[in-house]
């Protein structure tokens, strides 16, 4: 069989759609979208009604009648059990999908696979478990790179490390090289974010985005057993009231004519941050909506990393043996 054309992808753990997002705006067209988390599930079908959204446990979701059909295997894995804000119990934790995305690559048969998690998975206690992910793709047929990108290297205003994993087959993999970062591309937390900040009348956003002189650390505070939509932990709000945010709390609406002392983000101010359109809505309440924000992987990220697939595909192709029939 040979290449799949046009690009297709099935997204796993789709969340808002950050990933997805990118993918589109990368070229590809997406087949499915599997997603737990209902809120997520209605963003999804909000901003693109014509998108497949499957909604469900992921362990349950059958990779075998996309066989043979899709370019991309791509998800954002639940970051829990990896993460610093966590326990860090790795494959021991309930929420780890890394097996499941190995089955359903062992299902589809994809021309690549991209996931993406923390960057704590790269943390020295992990180095078995990431050996076992890579083996479980090898006995497919894949190669396995793993790296560390941050968002801001790609036009987003916001550090965000995130570690991504490509699969691809030995031949493609000689082609694939990671996206060139482009740091200086990304502006700061004031320039992203002082329109928004004058738009309810505030006289001194222009004077706040001066000194919001900096990317933005990490937006975070995604977690469901967080109590409520701020920006972090301690450490965190101490780096938010550095660029003149208050990180207590999320806003309801933009700062108003009689604004005093530093102000809080709202949901789209933190969306814009992770690289998301203005045109991309959320569904469900403040909180929801921030969680699904917090959790996402920014759009440019995404869109970054799947050109880089697509044009190693496209240069292995006269290459290539046609793979056998399925």
């Amino acid at each position: 069989m040979t290449r799949v054309t046009p690009l297709t992808s099935l997204e796993i753990c789709a969340g808002a759609g950050g990933q997805a997002l990118g993918l589109e705006m990368a070229g590809y067209e997406h087949a499915a979208l599997v997603e737990f988390d209902a809120h997520a599930c209605n963003t999804l079908r909000l901003n693109r009604p014509e998108w497949n959204v499957v909604e469900g446990d992921l362990r349950a979701f059958n990779g075998l009648p996309y066989r043979g059909q899709i370019t991309l295997l791509a998800g954002g894995v639940p970051c829990q059990p990896f993460s610093h804000g966590g326990l860090q119990q790795g494959r021991h934790d309930d929420r780890d999908m890394f097996p499941e995305a190995i089955r359903l690559a062992g299902e589809v048969m994809p021309e690549a696979v991209m996931l993406e998690n923390v960057r704590g998975l790269m943390d020295p206690k992990f180095q078995e478990y990431r050996e076992y992910i890579g083996a479980g793709f090898h006995a497919l047929g894949y190669e396995v790179a793993w790296k560390v990108l941050n968002a801001r290297d790609y036009g987003v205003p916001q550090l965000r490390p995130r570690v991504i994993l490509v699969a691809l087959r030995p031949d493609v993999m000689a082609q694939y090289s990671w996206p060139e970062p482009h740091p200086e591309a990304a502006p700061t937390v004031g320039e992203a974010l002082v329109d928004l900040m004058a738009s309810g009348g505030w006289q001194g956003a222009q004077a706040w985005a001066e000194g919001a002189n900096a990317i933005a650390p990490t937006v975070v505070g995604g977690s469901k057993l967080h109590g409520g939509a701020d920006l972090g932990p301690t450490r965190a709000k101490r780096a938010w009231a550095a660029l003149g945010v208050n990180g207590h709390k999320l806003a309801d609406s933009v700062p108003g004519p009689d604004q005093e002392g530093m102000p809080h983000l709202t949901v789209r101010m933190a969306a814009r941050l992770q690289g998301f359109p203005d045109t991309w809505q959320f569904a469900g309440k403040k909180t929801s909506s921030y969680r699904q924000v917090g959790n996402a992987f920014p759009p440019p990220v995404a869109a970054a990393v799947g050109r880089q697939i697509a044009e190693a595909l496209v240069a292995a192709t006269p290459r290539r043996r046609a793979r056998r029939a399925v």
